[in-house]
């Protein structure tokens, strides 16, 4: 899409903005570059990379800034980020890894969540462990007409309800019959397996029963779901201080209601959780992040071999990403090597 010049240009461009936090003329491009081109030479490449949306001109200044699609073709081709040892990080973080004590998993997670804020300076972010789906047992209890409380216990005792609405009343012995059911025939599987045996074996079932089984297995997964309080929130004032935030009242208050909330930071943390490696989210390019000043850096951690988390740094667009990137890159690992040896 662009040729080498127009490339160093952009890079360079991305680079000083990201440093310097102003727009960038043409005559910065010049000095900067390496190029050995005349400013109205970079001006005619500079409206080129406008004219495809990669740049752009705030009307205060002749310089251009980076748009949210020039910082996704500069994380994805042209940062150089390389994976850093654990026997050789930096010192920074060296001297706070002895922070992640094993002794509780959730002092882990708000130690990590606390570590990532402090060395980015920005917000940092942090799931919890995710529960097993598997259940030991179940129980259906009515509540009044059509409505059905489900009480799912895990093996480790921990317990979830959910009231569930069916299509008709049900008796209390109906309830009690399909909670022998499938405690006889379920119990110690996963709400994924519960899923799956029920699509073969649902013809099977009388109707009233596998229509309480499919609700239960569904409110099964919404609990599992249900995970905002396992979201570890760190260094939310150091946005107060971010030079891109901190004169706009309104972006800031709509960026505390997504802290607030939680409930897109947790569908994004999901949705990084099932990719490998660092990810980074920039906003204003999708849905996925729900404020255009914004990006997230995530990575999942992995315990004994499985994911079972993510973290994260969220702050402005414009952030030194090769740093971030080795930032939540480490912290993954520390996190989850703290976790396996508990």
């Amino acid at each position: 899409m662009l040729d080498d010049r127009a490339r160093t240009l952009l890079k360079t461009l991305v680079e000083r903005y990201i440093a310097d936090g102003a727009p960038v003329g043409s005559r910065t491009l010049s000095r900067t570059s390496g190029l050995d081109l005349s400013p109205a030479t970079i001006r005619n490449v500079m409206a080129d990379l406008e004219e495809l949306g990669l740049i752009a001109s705030p009307h205060t200044s002749a310089g251009r800034v980076p748009t949210a699609r020039g910082y996704r073709l500069f994380v994805d081709t042209m940062l150089t980020a390389r994976p850093v040892d654990l026997e050789h990080v930096p010192a920074e973080v060296a001297a706070a890894r002895g922070q992640l004590q094993p002794d509780q998993p959730q002092r882990v997670i708000a130690q990590a969540a606390s570590l990532l804020s402090s060395l980015s300076h920005f917000v940092g972010v942090v799931t919890a462990p995710r529960k097993a789906s598997v259940f030991h047992h179940i129980e259906f209890l009515r509540l009044g007409e059509r409505r059905v409380l489900v009480i799912l216990v895990a093996p480790d005792g921990d317990v979830q309800n959910r009231v569930i609405f069916t299509a008709r009343d049900h008796q209390q012995a109906e309830l009690v019959e399909a909670t022998n059911f499938l405690n006889a025939n379920y119990a110690g599987l996963s709400i994924e397996a519960v899923r799956e045996r029920l699509k073969h074996e649902i013809d099977a079932l009388r109707v009233e029963i596998a229509a309480l089984m499919q609700a239960a297995v569904q409110a099964g997964s919404d609990a599992l779901a249900d995970s905002s309080d396992n979201l570890v929130v760190s260094g939310e004032r150091n946005l107060l201080t971010v030079q891109d935030f901190g004169h706009d009242l309104g972006s800031l208050r709509r960026l505390f209601d997504v802290f607030e909330q939680k409930t897109e930071l947790m569908r994004l943390l999901d949705t990084s959780s099932r990719a490998e490696g660092v990810r980074i989210y920039i906003g204003g390019e999708s849905q996925v992040v729900p404020f255009e000043e914004l990006s997230v850096v995530t990575a999942p951690y992995e315990v004994d071999g499985r994911i079972v988390g993510t973290l994260g740094v969220i702050g402005p667009t414009r952030m030194a990403y090769e740093r971030m990137i080795q930032i939540v890159d480490i912290t993954a690992r520390l996190v989850g090597n703290a976790l396996s040896a508990k």
